[in-house]
């Protein structure tokens, strides 16, 4: 599933089930609250009982956890319906004879303890159990509500595939028109010519980073050496951009990425690197310890490092501001973290963090 299927998916999840989740936690305290309740009003009813069989010389069983004294204290303002709660015990005075005195009930609360644990032990047990019943629901909804979505996705996306596979054919051939015309000297130094040539290879960048980005559903990840795959995309940048100078400093380097995608990556940052650099400047290319790679250049900057990756946002009017957010996408397909310093007038400096 994709980043933003799963982020659908999880947020609707996370709605149905949170909701769910949180009227069965409560549903829960609040009958604990009320049996606990329940079961106090109990003990104190058994032990009023006691004293009831007790004066009516009634046969009771032996009643464990519960006492009783005879005293003679005064109590001011006395209510039958006294009844104190303590740590271990729960006590109530109660009339002795029509002559005075008090009956002092106590009742130990271990018995107490074990049936409110009792009550807790249920109510946990039968709250897990509807928990899970329904996250299981919230699961089959998800699903259910993302198939459409899903459906419509990739329809979309076989409609993009053969789209741009079929503008692949009409923008090779353009390209290598260009190239049978920057043999001619005339053609070479016509500036129009020049510019056309210039989109060609702006559309065939284009066309490159969406073909890789379609693949992000089925990318395959495997053990590749990283400083073989800057090579590669260093080599054809020196080519294009003879007055820069490339600093590679290579180690060898393994980790699981997707080949293809990542190419790409280091495609477009080194790319861009070199397309807002300074005449003679330099790109350096390094591994800070062993899970960070570092594109460095001495470029002009970024004013705004924060929005780069957005969609559709450029600092220069040649550029289409699709590039980078390419990047970050396929960095998140591949579990990389993608960090951006740079000074206007000074330099940028990307950073890719492997987990």
């Amino acid at each position: 599933m994709l980043t933003h299927k799963e982020r659908a998916f999880w947020q609707f999840f996370s709605i149905y089930f949170g909701s769910v989740a949180l009227l069965i936690l409560a549903s829960g305290y609040f009958y604990f609250q009320e049996q606990s309740k329940i079961l106090t009003e109990k003990e104190h009813f058994s032990m009023i009982e006691h004293i009831r069989k007790m004066k009516m010389s009634l046969h009771e069983e032996h009643d464990a956890g519960i006492t009783h004294i005879i005293t003679h204290k005064k109590i001011e303002n006395f209510n039958i319906n006294n009844f104190k709660i303590t740590k271990n015990y729960f006590e109530a005075y109660m009339p002795y004879s029509w002559e005075g005195g008090y009956y002092r009930v106590r009742k130990d609360k271990r018995s107490f303890y074990e049936k409110l644990h009792t009550i807790k032990r249920d109510i946990i047990i039968v709250q897990v159990i509807l928990l899970i019943v329904f996250a299981l629901i919230s699961y089959l909804l998800a699903m259910r509500a993302l198939r459409p979505m899903q459906e419509a996705i990739v329809k979309l996306d076989n409609f993009s595939k053969d789209l741009i596979h079929d503008l692949n054919t009409p923008i090779t051939a353009m390209l290598l028109n260009m190239k049978l015309l920057d043999t001619k000297k005339e053609c070479s130094e016509n500036r129009a010519l020049h510019r056309i040539k210039q989109s060609l290879l702006d559309i065939g960048e284009l066309h490159t980073n969406l073909m890789t980005l379609l693949q992000e559903e089925s990318m395959v990840m495997q053990e590749e050496s990283l400083f073989e795959v800057v090579q590669e995309v260093v080599a054809t940048h020196r080519k294009i951009y003879p007055n820069l100078q490339f600093i590679v400093k290579e180690k060898e380097i393994y980790k699981r990425v997707n080949r293809n995608a990542f190419k790409q990556i280091l495609q477009n940052i080194i790319s861009n690197a070199c397309k807002y650099n300074k005449e003679h400047g330099y790109i350096k290319i390094y591994m800070q310890g062993e899970q960070k790679l570092c594109i460095e250049d001495g470029g002009v900057g970024i004013e705004d490092s924060e929005k780069i990756f957005q969609r559709e946002y450029t600092e220069h009017s040649s550029g289409h501001g699709i590039g980078l957010d390419i990047v970050q996408r396929l960095c998140d397909v591949m579990g990389i973290e993608i960090t951006v310093a740079s000074e206007h007038g000074v330099g940028t400096t990307f950073c890719l963090t492997f987990k």
